[in-house]
């Protein structure tokens, strides 16, 4: 039976910071409501 040497280098990277996201929530009679 031959031995099997696993090997995992993960690098992750988020985004720069940027502006972020915003929303709101909406409903069909409320004009704009709250995130």
């Amino acid at each position: 039976m031959t031995t099997f040497v696993d090997r995992v280098e993960l690098h992750v990277a988020a985004g720069n910071g940027g502006h972020g996201c915003a929303s709101v929530h909406r409903e069909k009679f409320k004009p704009l409501g709250g995130p």
